[in-house]
Parts: C-alpha cells; structure tokens; sequence
C-alpha cells in the first residue's frame, strides 16, 4: 500500500485545514494509517493513526480534541481533520501505512517504525 498525501498549504493561525492520504498499491489488504509531522531541527512525531476496522483511533496529546483522523476505505483515503492551527503545528505531514494480519484488523501503530510506507509528505503552514 502506498500512500500519497494532499491537502497542505499556507493558512493563518486559528484556521482549519483537510488532509487527505490516498492509497495506492495492494488497497485489497487491510491496513492501519497514521499520520506524522516533522518540523525543522525536530524529530518527527506521531500525531494520529487509525485502524481498519472499528475503527479505532489514537492521538498525540499535542493534537487531542483539534485534530481529527477519519477513514473512507471505499476510496482507500483516509483524512486528517485540523482546527484552530497554531504557527507551531508548521511542518511536513506525512501519512504512512502499515497492512495489517486478518487477526489485528483494530490495530492502531504509534511508532514510526511499525509503518511500512511512507508518503513524500505534505507542507502546513500556518501564520501567526
């Protein structure tokens, strides 16, 4: 499964911005989606990530109750809704996936290390 992000851009503080991870490749299988974000000089974190099937979610705390994850497994996309951005949520997002065994379908991973693919990622920009 290959992933492919859209959705940034330059927004001011307070806005609201959709991003959108389109999936490519073996979208037959089962898979979990996280997103991630990376800003300059920093490690890149987890933000939020979803399972297959529930679904179940799971969010950093940074992002709890203004970010929101959703999953459309008929068009193989899975969004990322962001409110009231702040100038320090600027980074690249990526989404990533990671196909899941027919015995884990409400898997949720956290670590970007249990994600198999990766997308180019997608620039946010918010000014203050």
């Amino acid at each position: 499964v290959h992933p492919v992000e859209s959705g940034g851009g330059l927004v001011q503080a307070g806005a609201s911005l959709r991003l959108s991870c389109a999936a490519s490749g073996r979208t037959y299988s089962a898979y979990a989606t996280g997103w991630f974000r990376q800003a300059p000089g920093k490690e890149r974190e987890f933000l939020a990530g979803i399972s297959w099937s529930g679904p179940r979610t799971k969010y950093a705390d940074s992002v709890k109750g203004r970010f929101t994850i959703s999953r459309d497994n008929a068009d193989n996309t899975v969004y990322l809704q962001m409110n009231s951005l702040k100038p320090e949520d600027t980074a690249a997002y990526y989404c990533a996936s990671r196909v899941l065994e027919w015995t884990q379908l409400d898997y949720v991973p956290k670590s970007e290390t249990e994600y198999t693919s990766w997308g180019q990622g997608t620039q946010v920009t918010v000014s203050s």
